[in-house]
């Protein structure tokens, strides 16, 4: 595949701020005659950044046989929240970053085109862009993500760095409960008709699966949820380095001949 990295201003953050894309080779957009290429946004992790996908997993090597596109942004430690004492990362992800995307490359406009997945935060990103977008994106991935964060703040061994993070991010335990971030809210609030495909992957060891266990409880019937437990795997790259190839096989992608 072609990597790009790329660099551009946003309005909605007002900075400078980066993207790694990947793209299919020339003869393989010109075998398809050009037509857009459907696109995964693949979110990071809390101390990632968009490099990381691509340091530490073969996403390359497993996107190559797809007929698509990869785009890995820079999310900082924003939880991709419209943070209450911040910047805006929620908006840019969802909105400003597949605009600017798609009027430089061959991207697809449309939501049938549209897919988000992350790890760990980036996985929560990902579904809240699901849940809160529905109707611009058609398949959402998380993969050991913090799906249950409406009691994150009552629980009494939460760090209080992170709960003074969680302050700037959300506005405190009432934002976090009635705001945007309350990802079980918007599953509520959300008709199963408009609701995007939803995977979710998660490591019967990890610290988050528990997390993973009450999302499905409440949801998993309601949205027809796909979940793949992986017995005794942990919040390693090594799981994610294997779920995200069993994600490209879920999403509704064409399948390039003669690819090894």
């Amino acid at each position: 595949m072609v990597w790009n990295d790329f660099h551009f201003y946003s309005e909605t953050l007002g900075i400078q701020t980066a993207a790694y894309v990947l793209m299919p080779e020339a003869d393989v957009l010109a075998e398809n005659a050009g037509k857009p290429l459907p696109t995964l946004y693949l979110l990071h992790g809390l101390s990632d950044d968009h490099t990381m996908w691509l340091r530490n997993t073969r996403i390359a090597q497993y996107a190559r046989h797809y007929y698509m596109a990869v785009v890995m942004p820079a999310g900082n430690r924003s939880f991709y929240m419209d943070m209450a004492h911040g910047a805006k990362y929620g908006t840019f992800v969802g909105e400003e970053l597949p605009r600017v995307m798609e009027s430089y490359l061959p991207l697809s406009r449309e939501r049938a085109g549209r897919y988000a997945a992350g790890l760990s935060m980036g996985g929560y990103g990902a579904m809240k862009l699901g849940l809160s977008l529905p109707h611009r994106y058609a398949a959402v991935a998380a993969l050991s993500a913090p799906l249950w964060m409406q009691t994150a703040l009552d629980d009494s061994s939460f760090d209080p760095a992170m709960a003074r993070e969680f302050a700037d991010i959300y506005g405190g335990r009432e934002g976090l409960i009635t705001g945007e971030g309350n990802l079980a809210r918007l599953a509520d609030e959300l008709a199963n008709a408009d609701a995007p495909k939803i995977y979710m992957g998660c490591g019967t060891d990890d610290f988050l699966y528990s997390a993973n266990e009450a999302f499905y409880a409440h949801f998993g019937q309601k949205f027809g949820i796909d979940y793949v437990r992986e017995p005794g795997a942990s919040h390693t790259w090594d799981y994610w380095d294997a779920a995200i190839r069993d994600v490209l096989r879920w999403l509704p992608l064409q399948r390039l001949e003669n690819v090894f």
